[in-house]
């Protein structure tokens, strides 16, 4: 494995991160264009949580792909990245329907997003501060 990526540890972290980046993508694809979503519109709470979202979604990508360009080899990034958003939409598809197009989704990837983005802090040093 070592001839592969010497760095497994940072390789298992960045799967992970990528693979959360890859679900939240497909999360917040589905907010925009926000004149389809009253649902969100309608209320600013709704609207705040949306943005929120997609904000952290925006750090996870920046600082995963940050990590990956320091830590890996570019074929291990590019392989891992391509494999992460090649099986999210299998995973996203196992979501229940409430979870993928509602406010508790919204929710979910916001808390699991900014658990992401802690741990890319702890593990990657200071990316997105």
């Amino acid at each position: 494995m070592e001839m592969i990526e010497p760095n497994v540890a940072a390789l298992a972290w960045f799967a992970l991160f990528a693979s959360i980046a890859s679900l939240g993508f497909y999360v917040v694809a589905g907010l925009f264009p926000l004149e389809t979503r009253p649902d969100l519109t309608a209320r600013p709470e709704r609207l705040a949580l949306a943005a929120a979202t997609a904000l952290a979604f925006a750090a996870l990508l920046v600082g995963s792909a940050l990590y990956g360009l320091e830590h890996l080899r570019w074929t291990s990034l590019v392989i891992v990245a391509g494999l992460a958003f090649l099986f999210a939409p299998g995973v996203f598809n196992l979501w229940p329907t409430r979870w993928r197009d509602g406010v508790a989704g919204l929710a979910i990837t916001l808390a699991v997003t900014a658990a992401a983005i802690g741990a890319l802090q702890m593990v990657g040093g200071v990316y997105l501060a």
